[in-house]
């Protein structure tokens, strides 16, 4: 019996350390487990933030979200999701004008390029420079539109975001004003070809200044607006000078006529028209609160 009761006793220390003795496996798999479950816990909440987020006043803006005080209402709140943002596309808020009319241009001048590059090569006198001439307004004009929808697609995630793409939309806004000039001067200097080459070289110089320019981080800031009008502005009047050149030298009944410069100066027009709304935020100075959607 003492023989016995020795033995249930060994049995049941020997129980008792394998009740104690934990299993490694088990002991690695629990904190995975629970990582996994917080993880997905934490995508669930952000779904459901994600079809909730509301539209926020002007006032309760970060400081890097502040742009125009005279829109109101309507903002769209720090979303620091690229999905977030790109599904706020769908909704009202004071950039779906703008990124429903860049993106709209996007789609019209692609297909509108690609058509053009594409067409037969018997319409053209010389095939080759025509379409890269205008190949180049129309990549200009591509990309223009594509880094203005993106920006104002994405501005909101975050500081960082929001700076980099910003300069992404200005240096669009320059490579489009560039590559509107190509197409004038390759044509109205077509039998000056060292005037012409001059021409371009020096509206590429004054592109690529302007883009240097626009890398500044202080460039996209409100305080730094009329100087943004004013570099653009300044590009676009640089045509100036070719243009008196090609009016005095061929007369201005040619230069209306053969030149196309009724075609420039309201090329010149617009963008001086856009700047000048740009810079002086109208209408939305007039009709506080009133232009903030549309």
């Amino acid at each position: 019996e003492t023989m016995k009761s020795e033995e249930e006793e060994e049995e049941e220390e020997e129980e008792e350390e394998e009740e104690e003795e934990v299993d490694p496996v088990r002991v690695l798999t629990l904190p995975l487990q629970a990582h996994h479950a917080m993880e997905k816990m934490e995508e669930f909440v952000f779904k459901v933030w994600e079809g909730r987020w509301r539209v926020i006043p002007h006032d309760v803006l970060p400081d890097w979200l502040k742009d125009n005080d005279f829109l109101l209402h309507g903002h769209r709140p720090p979303m620091p999701s690229f999905r977030a943002c790109f599904r706020s596309i769908f909704r009202l808020h004071t950039e779906t004008g703008n990124i429903w009319t860049h993106l709209i241009g996007f789609f019209f001048f692609l297909i509108l390029g690609i058509g053009y590059m594409f067409s037969p090569n018997i319409n053209f006198v010389a095939p080759v420079q025509e379409k890269v001439v205008f190949g180049v307004f129309f990549l200009g004009a591509v990309l223009c539109l594509c880094f203005s929808w993106l920006f104002h697609t994405v501005y909101c995630h975050s500081e960082k975001v929001s700076r980099t793409f910003s300069k992404l939309d200005y240096s669009g806004i320059a490579l489009l004003i560039m590559g509107s000039f190509v197409p004038w001067l390759y044509y109205s200097f077509y039998c000056s070809p060292q005037p012409r080459l001059i021409y371009l070289v020096i509206i590429c110089v004054l592109g690529i200044t302007a883009i240097v320019v626009s890398q500044w981080d202080r460039f996209a800031t409100p305080q730094y607006r009329a100087v943004r009008a004013g570099v653009f502005l300044g590009l676009g009047l640089s045509g100036l000078v070719p243009t008196l050149h090609f009016m005095i030298a061929e007369g201005f009944l040619k230069a209306t006529t053969a030149g196309q410069i009724g075609w420039l100066f309201l090329m010149a027009i617009c963008y001086i028209l856009g700047v000048a709304l740009y810079a002086a935020r109208i209408p939305e100075r007039f009709f506080p609160g009133k232009c903030d959607i549309w």
